[in-house]
């Protein structure tokens, strides 16, 4: 199998690239390398590839900007992560963007083998699985007829596999299937759904890819607990010749391991942050009793010192906070208690809060409020929303610049704009904004100082709200942040 494998190792190290073809093209594997990650997009466009192992940590384009678009342009290709920087957070995110495995350098011989190995198997045995699948297709009632040429790729297969009929009956089932519902006996074909599943959303999905309720490209995601393990469920509908509706197919994944890594990371975060906040926040303390001159008095020189590292300490302790906010958005704990809000109400408090420092900066604040309805949200997370909005664009004005906040009902929705006249943001650089730890790189703002995580916390927030944010900027211009957010029918 591995003469057929075709592998593209992308680092940006060459003795990394040296050695991963040294071994693997003594072990029968074609292997094509690349150093940077857009000569990797290239190959891929121009070649068959079956193994992607790529490295996170690269000029020119990152291993993580790789493995998004790969994961657009080629779902199917396994990718291997290596990377010298190997972390639980790492895995995590990695694993949430669709690699496959993830490795470590420097390697194990063994261990990286054998990881090419399973990749090669899976990439093989998926291609195999489609060819069936696309010969099969035409009859999924008659599918009897190839389960000899079926059988061995599915029962080989990790995940669970089910395929279902108009009727909505299982007709086709593997060994994972049963194992990860936990059934002992192997049931008759066909089956009526309910004797496998017993999810009633999972259910209800299949009946509305079978009624046509679903796009016929989209496949659907989600998650359900089977006793104390955690499955996911990506069900699709099975297209027959004619383009009519002939059945689902469902594959099922264990993704136990990955929650439990989830919320190891969640646990340790919020660990970390309350174990340094607490210290952190007595220093303070006993600074400012300093500052007050309680302890006597200072000389300019110590007072000025003393106040240096005040400031360090609360820019620490904005670190803490935002990181367990990123917590607590994560594990759905965020948004606590919704209520009819009046969001102009709080935009006029948040801008007269902001006001002297707008002044100070020579900044003009301004606003206008159209045609406003109550929104169904947490006030104290909609106010940290434009808390950290405006605050951002008083922060990338120059003197003498604008932000203005506009707020206006559209129907079913209210549209929110946070306008200025900063420095703006590259068309490069935009897509990246609301990832988390990232800080768009302008030698206007070294000054500016943040922890990149704040644009991260209003989308969770919006998120949450069922809303939306979008963001418009021109470099040297200025910026426009737009939130759409659902409003109450007064109706009701």
């Amino acid at each position: 199998m591995a003469k057929e494998t075709h592998v593209l190792v992308v680092d940006d190290e060459k003795v990394v690239r040296d050695g991963c073809r040294r071994v693997l093209s003594g072990r029968g594997y074609e292997i094509t390398t690349a150093e940077n990650g857009l000569q990797a997009l290239e190959i891929l466009g121009a070649d068959h590839i079956d193994i992607l192992l790529l490295d996170l940590k690269m000029p020119v384009m990152s291993g993580e900007e790789v493995l998004e678009k790969t994961r657009d342009t080629h779902p199917d290709i396994p990718v291997i992560v290596i990377t010298g920087h190997g972390t639980v957070d790492t895995a995590v995110e990695c694993m949430k963007k669709g690699a496959y495995d993830f490795i470590t350098k420097p390697f194990q011989i063994d261990q990286f083998l054998l990881t090419i190995e399973r990749a090669a198997d899976k990439r093989h045995l998926e291609l195999k699985a489609k060819q069936f699948e696309a010969e099969n297709i035409r009859n999924l009632y008659d599918l009897n007829l190839e389960k000899s040429r079926l059988k061995t790729i599915i029962n080989c297969m990790a995940n669970g596999v089910m395929v279902t009929n108009r009727n909505l009956e299982v007709v086709l089932n593997n060994p994972a299937l049963m194992r990860l519902m936990e059934i002992t006996e192997k049931p008759k074909s066909p089956v009526p759904i309910s004797e496998i599943i017993t999810d009633e959303d999972l259910v209800d999905t299949l009946k509305k890819l079978l009624n046509g309720e679903t796009p016929e490209a989209e496949s659907i995601s989600q998650e359900f607990r089977i006793k104390q393990n955690t499955l996911r469920a990506l069900s699709a509908p099975a297209i027959d010749s004619d383009g009519a509706i002939a059945g689902t197919v469902t594959v099922l994944e264990d993704i136990t391991a990955f929650k439990q890594l989830d919320e190891m990371k969640s646990d340790f975060v919020n660990m970390v942050a309350h174990e340094l906040r607490s210290p952190l926040v007595a220093i303070r303390q006993l600074n400012s009793v300093l500052l007050e001159g309680l302890a006597g008095p200072l000389e300019e020189k110590q007072q000025d010192f003393v106040k240096r590292g005040v400031a360090k300490i609360d820019s620490l302790l904005n670190l803490i906070n935002d990181l367990l906010d990123i917590a607590k958005l994560e594990a759905g704990k965020f948004i606590q208690h919704q209520v009819p809000t009046d969001i102009g109400k709080i935009i006029k408090e948040i801008l007269e809060l902001m006001e002297p420092r707008a002044q100070k900066q020579h900044i003009v604040l301004s606003h206008h409020l159209e045609n406003l309805k109550p929104v169904q949200a947490d006030p104290k997370r909609i106010e940290e929303i434009f808390n950290n909005l405006i605050s951002n664009a008083i922060n990338y004005s120059p003197q003498g610049g604008r932000v203005t906040v506009s707020a206006k009902g559209l129907g079913e929705y209210m549209e929110i704009r946070v306008e200025d006249t900063g420095v703006g943001i590259t068309k490069e650089e935009l897509p990246k904004i609301f990832d988390k730890f990232y800080r768009v790189k302008n030698p206007k703002t070294r000054q500016v100082i943040g922890t990149g995580l704040g644009l991260a916390i209003v989308k969770g927030v919006v998120d949450a709200h069922q809303g939306s944010i979008q963001v418009e900027s021109i470099p040297d211009k200025g910026t426009t942040f737009k939130i759409l957010l659902p409003v109450i029918d007064t109706k009701e």
